[in-house]
Formats: structure tokens, C-alpha cells, sequence
């Protein structure tokens, strides 16, 4: 499949940093919703709003013209977002602890971060630890992805 470029990427994810991080603002629930999001931004937007033009992807991708797809040519769904964006949200997660997760989590999460974009840099696909965990890919928009087909009863909830 295509990939996605770089800088396209790079956007998307500054985006999407952003609302976690404005989220993470909030009194109280804030490092809760803002992990929440970093988790599950591959879906949640679609979750919400129903709007097609969110399926697979975040609100930065969707900004950039960007979609997250499954190797095997299944629904991106809350479980599989969760995988892929688990090491972008581990430092988010760990925050919520008083005091000790305050300091570790944000340290780890740089390191998560630092990682997942050495794997984008280092990978042909530009496929990070967590595509390789939930057996995604960022691609483009326009990129023609062969889907898998569902019967109707077999459909997963929410498609």
C-alpha cells in the first residue's frame, strides 16, 4: 500500500497532540481525557459524530488527508485504535497517578514518542510500533485499499 508521507504525518499527529494536550487542561478529568484521546483517536471521531468522513481516522488525519487501514482489510474499530495508539498514550495513562505519575509520565511518554518515530524514519511502510501491533498503516486518503468483505450478519457492531 501507499505510504503516507512524512511531513503529512508529522502534521497530523501535531494536531492531534494538541487536542489531547488542550483536553489534558480540563480540571480534574483532563490527563483522563486527553489519554483517552491520544487512545482512541482513530475512532472517536466517528463515534460521536457518525460522520463518514471520520471512519479511520483522527481529527488530524483527517485534516491531512490522511486514513489508518488494517493489513488484512478489516474495520479500524475502538479495540484496534486502542492497540495502535497505546505507546502514544502509555505516558498519558500513567499521568492520571498522583505525583509519581505526574513526573514518569510524561517522561515516558517522550520516550514512547521518540520511538514510535524512529520506527515511522526506519520502517519502508513508515509503519510505527503500534501499526505493527494492531496490523495497520497509514496511507492517503486516495489510496485504493482492498477491503475485506463482511456478510450482513457477520458485519462488526458500528459499520
Amino acid at each position: 500500500m501507499p505510504k503516507a508521507d512524512l511531513i503529512s504525518r508529522f502534521l497530523a499527529a501535531l494536531i492531534d497532540g494538541l487536542v489531547a494536550g488542550v483536553l489534558s487542561l480540563v480540571p480534574f478529568v483532563g490527563f483522563l481525557a486527553g489519554g483517552v484521546y491520544t487512545l482512541t483517536k482513530d475512532r472517536i471521531m466517528y463515534e460521536l459524530t457518525k460522520n463518514p468522513d471520520y471512519r479511520n481516522r483522527s481529527l488530524g488525519k483527517k485534516l491531512l488527508r490522511l486514513k489508518v487501514v488494517r493489513l488484512d482489510g478489516g474495520p479500524v474499530d475502538m479495540a484496534v485504535s486502542a492497540k495502535r495508539n497505546l505507546p502514544l498514550a502509555v505516558g498519558k495513562i500513567i499521568g492520571i497517578v498522583p505525583v509519581l505519575g505526574w513526573i514518569f509520565g510524561p517522561v515516558l511518554g517522550l520516550l514512547m514518542t521518540v520511538l514510535e518515530l524512529l520506527f515511522v524514519l526506519l520502517d519502508p511502510l513508515g509503519r510505527r510500533l503500534g501499526d505493527r501491533w494492531a496490523g495497520t498503516q497509514v496511507v492517503p486518503e486516495t489510496a485504493v485499499v482492498p477491503e475485506q468483505v463482511y456478510p450482513s450478519a457477520q458485519l462488526p457492531e458500528g459499520e
